[in-house]
């Protein structure tokens, strides 16, 4: 790999917020995340989990309730009482609307999709009809007690049951009237509580309700009775959450205890025909609060307080025992955060609703730079003192631009090496050139959307002599557009899996493309074809370890001096492709974990294939070279986070 003098960062104080929803679409297998800042994140499950799309979020909008309807429509709801359409296009808000019953705690959409019912504070529950432009309102349902807090259909579409505080209430959709009213025991432990919170309902087929309730309830309804069925105890705190598979023989439970419970439909013997639910399986895969699942065909899904994303497939739904059947846990955002300056040793920090800027640090007894830990050359894993502390220059909060309108819409923007121009990606799918001039800007040219798209470019790279510029979306391809001559170039033939990553070589102006199946592509920009290198790892293949990781490439770079290496990390490896050397082949030990032993095994490993690997800083936000000689490395420990969370519910142990 060579020798780095490396900074080591760990000063991004970079806090993910906690996931407040998960909406699962079956027709797509997307899954919208939901954060308790507002934030809503697309995930692409058929493209290895990768996250493809993400709304900012908003101090204003408290999102306590999200769901798919029908043509891939998302739609979130919260405390400010507002519903939201998202255009997935776009991406930005497509619409608000107020439902005036004040704040909203829960909504779904009808069997169909064509249908969407919202619970407020008010006791109301109000249906809204979908159509192509904009939700429009219908009617509301007989108004309850206390708030709504949970909401679901019957799959026939004629029936809903709501949770509420000590009460779940069953209406007919056609009448809006409450049919039935099925009070909640408060009994938690063998001690009455004030109030039992119903924070999720189950409609099933068989006229079955399931709640789950703040007294550590999962209980089982009959609603065409409005009697109570069965109870489950299976937490000492709240039941937060529930979510049923399509076929209905499973569904999943999250807890405020951190444990996530399996129920199965099995049948009572093995010669009978009469089934009845079983608690089959406790997972504790969160240190927090659990506040929402989800169940694909294939997996369980759980988030919460501790900002994790766990998908936890169902192994004997999985065919194929591949990356597929493997736990994932994402934490955090499948995008770069950081950018940096390497001329002038600077890093830039980019959070929810400011900018940080750092200058790196420096030790004396090298000459070098540190930002903390030193590493140097030639002394494994030694570290320097610093003689000057990283300075942290500039705390930029947003405001209101005096920029145009068309750069208001800006969804990625970039600077060209000499700083002279920014190219901005708009939501519309256009890209802007602006010439920055001395204390203002000038408008130079617009890439109109190819035709038949408005997706938004959500990948900018451009060559280090600023004549091409390449831009990617999710599902759009890569074009590459003359900045001189100012026209499409050309575009890279299409791929079936969304680009993570992208950057273009100096001197050769090749396009280094990275998709979220692990894949890389080589492509020659002048030649307008893939080259060689890339037609070659294509035919022979990548080591199967290499397309087993479950993190996407989110950063390309190259070496000023060494034109054959290429330099990309994910969360937990960065590697050096040297493109001189042989492919690795799947008998070939792809990583060594162990240091080397001596000066002839350092040789060796440098020349035994092309991939060499790093796993020494995670989780790993960002790293590149400075020079031709030093690294940074900027990696966000996942305790620092968790020291950082409000403290989980303790659980007493055994013995103590």
């Amino acid at each position: 790999m060579g020798e780095f003098k490396v900074h080591r960062v760990r000063f991004f104080n970079y806090v993910p917020s906690g996931i407040r929803c998960v909406a699962y679409n079956n027709q797509s297998n997307r899954l919208a995340v939901s954060r308790t800042d507002g934030t809503v994140e697309i995930y692409n499950l058929s493209a290895n989990y990768f996250q493809e799309k993400f709304f900012p979020g908003h101090e204003s909008r408290a999102t306590e309730a999200l769901c798919w309807a029908k043509g891939q429509r998302l739609f979130s709801a919260g405390l400010n009482g507002e519903i939201i359409e998202y255009d997935l296009q776009a991406l930005n808000i497509k619409y608000s609307m107020d439902a005036f019953g004040g704040p909203i705690w829960s909504m779904a959409a009808s069997p169909s999709g064509s249908q969407l019912l919202v619970g407020c504070e008010d006791g109301s529950v109000k249906l809204f009809q979908i159509n192509p432009d904009k939700i429009q309102f219908e009617r509301n349902f007989d108004r309850q007690k206390s708030r709504i807090l949970s909401l679901s259909w019957h799959p026939s579409g004629t029936h809903i049951a709501a949770g509420s505080i000590d009460c779940i209430s069953v209406f007919d959709v056609k009448s809006g009237s409450a049919i039935h009213k099925m009070l909640v025991d408060r009994q938690y432990m063998g001690v009455s509580k004030r109030k039992c919170i119903i924070w999720g309902v189950a409609f099933l087929s068989d006229g079955t309700v399931i709640s789950v309730d703040s007294a550590g309830k999962v209980q089982f309804w009959d609603s065409a009775t409005g009697t109570l069925v069965k109870t489950h105890l299976v937490a000492n705190a709240d039941v937060q959450s529930i979510a049923v598979s399509d076929q209905e023989d499973s569904f999943v439970v999250g807890t405020a205890e951190g444990t996530v419970f399996h129920f199965q439909l099995v049948s009572v013997t093995s010669n009978s025909s009469e089934k009845q639910w079983v608690r089959t399986k406790p997972f504790q895969h969160h240190t927090h609060d659990v506040r929402t699942v989800a169940h694909s065909p294939t997996a369980l899904i759980s988030g919460g307080t501790d900002t994790h994303l766990v998908i936890r497939p169902l192994m004997e739904k999985v065919e194929v025992k591949n990356y597929d059947a493997a736990l994932r846990k994402i934490t955090f955002p499948h995008r770069r955060l950081i950018s940096c300056s390497k001329k002038r040793q600077l890093l830039l920090f980019q959070f929810s609703h400011h900018l940080d800027l750092w200058r790196l640090g420096s030790t004396v007894a090298t000459g070098g730079k540190t930002s903390g830990k030193f590493l140097v050359p030639g002394k494994h894993g030694d570290t320097l003192p610093l003689s000057k502390d990283a300075d942290h220059l500039l705390h930029l909060k947003t405001k209101v631009s005096k920029m145009p309108a068309f750069l208001r819409s800006a969804v990625q923007i970039l600077f060209s090496e000499d700083s002279t121009k920014l190219f901005v990606a708009s939501n519309q799918g256009s890209l802007h050139i602006i010439r920055l001039l001395e204390g203002s800007f000038k408008h130079l040219h617009t890439f109109q959307a190819q035709s038949g798209t408005v997706e938004s470019m959500c990948l900018l790279a451009v060559s280090p002599d600023g004549n091409w510029l390449a831009a990617s979306g999710t599902s759009a391809g890569v074009h590459v557009y003359n900045v001189k001559r100012l026209k499409l170039h050309c575009t890279v033939p299409a791929y079936n899996f969304p680009v993570t990553a992208l950057a273009i070589a100096p001197k050769t102006n090749n396009l280094v493309i990275a998709h979220s199946d692990q894949q890389i592509f080589e492509y020659s920009i002048p030649d307008k074809q893939y080259t060689e290198w890339s037609r070659t790892i294509q035919k022979q293949g990548f080591h199967y370890l290499w397309l087993q990781r479950d993190t996407p490439i989110t950063h390309i770079s190259f070496h000023p001096k060494r034109p054959m290496h290429i330099l990309l990390h994910d969360a937990y490896m960065f590697c050096i492709i040297d493109k001189s050397l042989p492919l690795p082949n799947d008998k070939t030990l792809l990583y060594n974990p162990l240091p080397p032993t001596n000066e002839s095994d350092v040789i060796r490993r440098r020349t035994a294939h092309a991939f060499k690997i790093s796993k020494r800083y995670k989780p790993l936000l960002f790293m590149d070279l400075l020079d031709e000689r030093t690294l940074v490395a900027v990696e966000r420990p996942l305790d620092d986070i968790i020291a950082q969370l409000p403290p989980p519910i303790k659980k007493k142990k055994f013995g103590t």
